[in-house]
C-alpha cells in the first residue's frame, strides 16, 4: 500500500472529561482544524512530498490556499499578509531545499517583529537524523531567527502546538514560530483534544503578554517633559505593533512634542501632522536628525571634532524603538546631549546599543494610555516650548526633501535611444510624489530595497499604521511585489502597490504568476535605472565611482532595455507598459491604478540620481548630505 495514504492509529491521552474531544481523525486533518480555530483565513503553500499530506487536507477545508511560485515569494506575501493586518501569516514548504527556502523570510520577520507561523514538513521520525533524502534539520537552522519552535513528535500534541505557536508569535513582541511537521505523524490517527487559550498560557512558565510599565516611572516620565525645553518622540515599528498610533497622537499633541519615527514606525504617526518630523537616519529628513542631534558644522576633516551650531533635544522619548545602527549612526554620539527615555515591551533591546537614562519595561498603548490619563488629571503639561517649536520650524523650512530637475547629468546609455528634442526624462522621486497626489495618500506601498525604498519613504506621505510594508531590519531584496500580493489579499479594498527596483523585482518575479491565476490586482512600479542603485550611489561616494558588478543590464547592448519587463510580464499574463518620458508618466500612473488586475509599470530612470540627505554608515549628523 503507499505509504502517502497509510493510517496508523497513535494512542490517545488520557482525556479530561471536561476537554473538547474530537473524532478519530489523521494527524494532517488534526492539525488543518487547529489552523481553523486560530481563524487563519489564508495559507501561502507550496507541496512536495513531505507536505502533501497536509495539502490533501487543505483540499477540503474552508482556509483559503495559495500555490506560490517560489517558497520565499510565499513566505514573503504571508509577511505582507500579517504587516497589513497585524495577524499572523501562515506559509507552509516541504523539507530540506522548500524549507530552507523559507528562511529569508524567517529571519526578516524576526528583525522586524513582524508574527509568522512558517509551517514545514519533514521526513518520517524514524529517518531524522540519517540524511535522507530532502532532510534538514528546521529548528537547527532557525535556532538564532525564531521566537520559538517546534518538532512534532506526538500526534496528541498537535493542538496545543498550534494554539501555542500562535499565541506566541502574535503577542508580546512578535515574531516568526516555526512548527516542523514529520510525515508519520501526519499519516497517524488520534482524538484531538482541544485545548483553551487560558490551559495553554497556564502551562507557558516564563511567557506574558501582560507587561505593564512601572507607574512611578510613568510619572518621572510627565516630571521629565515639564522639565525639558526641547523634547522629541522618537517612535518606531512598536508602535504599530501595539496598536498604539491613537494613543501616540494624543500623547504628542497633550505634551506638544515633535515626533520623528524609524522605517519601520511610518504611518504611526500622521505625516502631514504639524508636529510630524517624518523619519529620521542615514536617508531621513534633515530636520529629523538636527531635531535629535543638533545641527552641526559639516565635517571635511574627521580628525577635528564635531563643532555644534544649533541644540538638538535635551529630552528624548524613545518608544518601540532599537537604536538601530541606521538612525544612530555613531553610536556614542546619537543623542548626545539628551536624556534617554526607552520604553519597550522587550527588555533585552534596553541598553543594547544605546544606554538610556530611563529604561521602562511596558506595553506601549497601556503605557501611552496611562500617561495621557496623568496629563488628563493635571490638566495639561505646564509648560510649552514654543522656541523649540520656532526652531524646528526653521529647520523644515531650511532642509526638507526636495530633488531638482534642473542640470540634470543624464550619462545613462540606457535612456539615450529614447532622447527626442525638447522631451524630460523622468526622475525616480517624481513618480513617487505624483503617485501620493493621485491615490490621495490612501494607498498601502510595499517595496523591495535599495534606493527606491527610501524614495517611497520620502516622497509618499503616510497617513496610518500598516500602510508602508518594508524589509526595513534584514533589507532583503526581492520582498517588494511577493509583500505586495499578501497585502491585497488582506485588504482588498486598497490600492496595493509595490514600489520597486528592476533588480529587486526580479528576484521574485515569478510571483506576477501567482497575482495572475489567483486575480490578486496588485500593482507594481519598478523604478527602472538598469543598476543596483544603492550600490551604484555607495560606489560614486566612496569607490570613486569604480563599478564592482552592479550593471544589471546587457553589456553586450548598453543601449537597450534589459530584460523587458513589459514581455516578461504580459508573458504571465499580466497588463504592463513602459513610459520613459515625463509627459507621460500621470496619464501612465492612472491607466495602472485603473486596472482591475495586477499591473506593472515599467518607469525608466536616470542611475546617475542619488538619494539625499545621505549620513554614511558610522558617522554623524555633522557628516550629513543634504
Amino acid at each position: 500500500m503507499n505509504s502517502m495514504t497509510t493510517a496508523t492509529t497513535a494512542p490517545t491521552a488520557t482525556p479530561n472529561p471536561n476537554k473538547e474531544i474530537g473524532p478519530l481523525m489523521l494527524g494532517r486533518d488534526i492539525f488543518v482544524e487547529a489552523l481553523e480555530r486560530e481563524a487563519v483565513e489564508v495559507i501561502f503553500a507550496y507541496p512536495g512530498g513531505a507536505s502533501m499530506e497536509i495539502h490533501q487536507s487543505l483540499t477540503k477545508s474552508k482556509i483559503r490556499t495559495i500555490l506560490p511560485r517560489h517558497e520565499q515569494g510565499g513566505s514573503f506575501a504571508a509577511e505582507g499578509y500579517a504587516r497589513v493586518t497585524g495577524k499572523a501569516g501562515v506559509c507552509m514548504a516541504t523539507s530540506g531545499p522548500g524549507a530552507t527556502n523559507l528562511v529569508t523570510a524567517i529571519a526578516d520577520a524576526f528583525m522586524d517583529s513582524c508574527p509568522l507561523i512558517a509551517i514545514t514538513g519533514q521526513v518520517p521520525q524514524a529517518m531524522i537524523g540519517r540524511g535522507a533524502f530532502q532532510e534538514t534539520d528546521m529548528v537547527g537552522v532557525t535556532l538564532p531567527i525564531v521566537k520559538h519552535s517546534y518538532l512534532i513528535t506526538d500526534i496528541n500534541d498537535i493542538p496545543r502546538i498550534v494554539k501555542e505557536a500562535f499565541y506566541i508569535a502574535q503577542s508580546g513582541r512578535p515574531g516568526p514560530v516555526v512548527i516542523d511537521f514529520p510525515k508519520n505523524v501526519q499519516q497517524l490517527k488520534a482524538r484531538p483534544v482541544w485545548p483553551t487559550l487560558d490551559e495553554v498560557k497556564a502551562k507557558l512558565r516564563g511567557y506574558t503578554d501582560k507587561v505593564a510599565a512601572d507607574e512611578l516611572a510613568l510619572n518621572e516620565v510627565i516630571g521629565l517633559i515639564e522639565k525639558a525645553e526641547r523634547p522629541v518622540l522618537y517612535c518606531g515599528g512598536g508602535i504599530i505593533t501595539a496598536g498604539a498610533s491613537a494613543e501616540l497622537l494624543r500623547f504628542a499633541e497633550s505634551a506638544e512634542i515633535p515626533v520623528t519615527t524609524t522605517l519601520m514606525g511610518i504611518g504611526g504617526f500622521p505625516e502631514e501632522h504639524p508636529l510630524s518630523l517624518r523619519w529620521l537616519g542615514m536617508h531621513g529628513a534633515a530636520f529629523a536628525n538636527w531635531a535629535v542631534n543638533g545641527e552641526y558644522v559639516k565635517r571635511t576633516d574627521f580628525s577635528q571634532p564635531l563643532e555644534k551650531i544649533k541644540d538638538g533635544c535635551d529630552l528624548l522619548l524613545a518608544f518601540g524603538v532599537r537604536f538601530d545602527d541606521r538612525v544612530t549612526g555613531a553610536f556614542a554620539e546619537f543623542a548626545k546631549g539628551a536624556t534617554i527615555v526607552h520604553l519597550d515591551i522587550d527588555a533585552s533591546e534596553h541598553n543594547k546599543n544605546k544606554r538610556a537614562h530611563l529604561a521602562i519595561h511596558g506595553d506601549l498603548k497601556d503605557a501611552l494610555t496611562r500617561l495621557n490619563n496623568l496629563i488628563s488629571q493635571r490638566g495639561s503639561i505646564k509648560k510649552t516650548c514654543t522656541h523649540w517649536h520656532s526652531q524646528i520650524s526653521e529647520w523644515k523650512a531650511k532642509a526638507p526633501f526636495r530633488y531638482t530637475t534642473e542640470g540634470q547629468i543624464v550619462d545613462s546609455a540606457h535612456i539615450a535611444p529614447f532622447k527626442k528634442e525638447g522631451e524630460e526624462y523622468i526622475l525616480p522621486q517624481m513618480v513617487i510624489e505624483e503617485l501620493w497626489k493621485l491615490t490621495n495618500g490612501d494607498a498601502i506601498i510595499t517595496t523591495g530595497v535599495g534606493q527606491h525604498q527610501m524614495w517611497a519613504g520620502q516622497w509618499y506621505k503616510y497617513k496610518f499604521a500598516r500602510q508602508f510594508i518594508t524589509s526595513a531590519g534584514l533589507g532583503s531584496m526581492g520582498y517588494g511585489y511577493p509583500a505586495a500580493i499578501g497585502a491585497k489579499v488582506a485588504r482588498p479594498d486598497k490600492q496595493v502597490i509595490d514600489i520597486d527596483g528592476d533588480g529587486s523585482f526580479l528576484m521574485n518575479v515569478q510571483e506576477l504568476a501567482t497575482a495572475h491565476i489567483e486575480k490578486i490586482a496588485a500593482k507594481a512600479i519598478i523604478l527602472n535605472n538598469q543598476h543596483l542603485g544603492m550600490v551604484v550611489q555607495w560606489e560614486d561616494n566612496f569607490f570613486d565611482g569604480n563599478r564592482g558588478h552592479t550593471y544589471l543590464g546587457n553589456p553586450a547592448d548598453r543601449s537597450g532595455i534589459y530584460p523587458d519587463y513589459v514581455k516578461v510580464c504580459n508573458s504571465f499574463g499580466v497588463p504592463s507598459e513602459r513610459v520613459v518620458y515625463r509627459k507621460d508618466l500621470r496619464a501612465a500612473l492612472e491607466r495602472m491604478l485603473a486596472a482591475e488586475t495586477p499591473f506593472v509599470l515599467d518607469v525608466i530612470t536616470p542611475y546617475t540620481e542619488h538619494v539625499l540627505p545621505f549620513i554614511p554608515a558610522g558617522k554623524t549628523v555633522a557628516d550629513m548630505r543634504w
